[in-house]
């Protein structure tokens, strides 16, 4: 399923307007209708992540207007850039049906997927056609697949689980720990991570258990957990599943605390949870949106346009969507063949960092992890740790 979002049909007559303008000054060659190009997008649109692929969506969204205002011209050609936008729903073989129906369209660049588990198989049919894909993808394998053509919006889940382990245990005395996965890329891996680091700095993994990405009840794996004595228990999934699990948690009056990766680091959580999600720690990419070098002023303007918070991955994709138009810039193409070595060589400042790079993988160079906790029904930063 897709559909493609003219995101900027109310701007056109002002390239109308610009074209006039300069066919009176003799600029003859610009006095033509912009060149349409396609920038892909894939998320889930629909279901329980629904909410983080809109968010996600957005910040493209954004970055393509803010571009278009700007009346492009790429290879002595005016271009407009419209979002060819697909839901992959979450979903490993939907992802890869979504990845051949954008190359099919001629995108240009893709940002997206969202989830590891469809970030990774989606990869290689971009790279075949030559296309970069920037997902938020977090799994480590996402850019270890010896692929020219991948980039990583975010911090890794070796980033992010290295230091939320350490931090619960050093500087929160969180010794004995029971670690739950999802049994996604992204649960497992950031799981895995989080268990490494935690042992390092001496902590106990007291119990380890599974679930799924649709899962609802886990009552049976905390009766479990509860008899272990475990001071906290990591849960590397989602916020549509942490929610019940803190809210059973309540229920079966357990006290450890819950720590979590970048996706439960929302408000949905907090508005499913309630007052069960009181004290939970997670952590996520980057500075808080107060921070980051543009954070104020993206805010107010993501509120202007679209009459919402911003969530969480939006100003990382308004990022990448950027850093793509100033590479065709640098590039004087829209070609990503003749643009992608342009864009591996980034080094600007976003809305999240000062220092907008990538290295040879095709991770951010600057990423830097926040570790937040959940106080008086709001996220608190508590730590920041490598951002520029």
């Amino acid at each position: 399923m897709s559909q493609r979002i003219d995101v900027v049909s109310r701007r056109r007559p002002l390239f109308a307007l610009s074209a006039i303008a300069c066919a009176l000054l003799g600029g003859a060659a610009f006095a033509q209708e912009p060149q349409e190009v396609k920038i892909g997008f894939a998320a889930p649109l629909t279901g329980g992540q629904a909410h983080y692929g809109a968010d996600f969506r957005s910040g493209v969204q954004l970055a393509i207007e803010d571009f278009n205002a700007t009346s492009p011209v790429i290879g002595g050609k005016p271009v407009r850039f419209v979002l060819d936008a697909a839901d992959d729903q979450a979903d490993p073989r939907q992802g890869t049906t979504v990845a051949q129906k954008l190359v099919d369209d001629g995108v240009v660049a893709v940002l997206g997927h969202f989830n590891s588990g469809t970030s990774i198989p989606a990869a290689p049919i971009y790279a075949r056609a030559g296309i970069p894909e920037l997902a938020t993808a977090t799994a480590p394998a996402y850019t270890r697949q010896n692929l020219p053509t991948t980039f990583r919006l975010v911090t890794s889940d070796s980033q992010q689980g290295s230091v939320l382990g350490a931090y619960v245990v050093r500087d929160l005395k969180l010794r004995k720990i029971a670690i739950v996965d999802d049994r996604t890329a992204y649960g497992q891996g950031v799981a895995e991570e989080f268990a490494k680091a935690a042992k390092a700095a001496g902590a106990t993994i007291v119990a380890q258990e599974f679930t799924n990405d649709k899962a609802v009840d886990f009552r049976s794996i905390l009766t479990h957990i509860k008899s272990s004595d475990a001071d906290a228990i990591f849960y590397g999934g989602a916020d549509t599943q942490a929610a019940p699990f803190l809210k059973q948690m309540k229920t079966l009056a357990m006290k450890a605390t819950l720590i979590g990766p970048d996706m439960i680091h929302s408000d949905e959580l907090l508005k499913i949870a309630g007052t069960a999600a009181e004290g939970t720690l997670a952590s996520s990419g980057g500075s808080p949106l107060e921070q980051m070098p543009g954070g104020k002023s993206y805010v107010e303007r993501y509120k202007k346009r679209f009459n919402k918070e911003v969530e969480l991955y939006s100003p990382y994709a308004y990022d990448g969507a950027m850093a793509v138009f100033a590479a065709m810039k640098k590039a004087d193409s829209t070609d990503p063949k003749q643009y992608l070595s342009a864009l591996k060589g980034t080094n600007a400042r976003g809305v999240t960092t000062n220092e907008l790079a990538y290295d040879q993988y095709g991770d951010l160079k600057y990423g830097g992890v926040t570790v937040y906790k959940v106080v008086g029904g709001k996220w608190f930063p508590l730590q920041t740790v490598g951002t520029k």
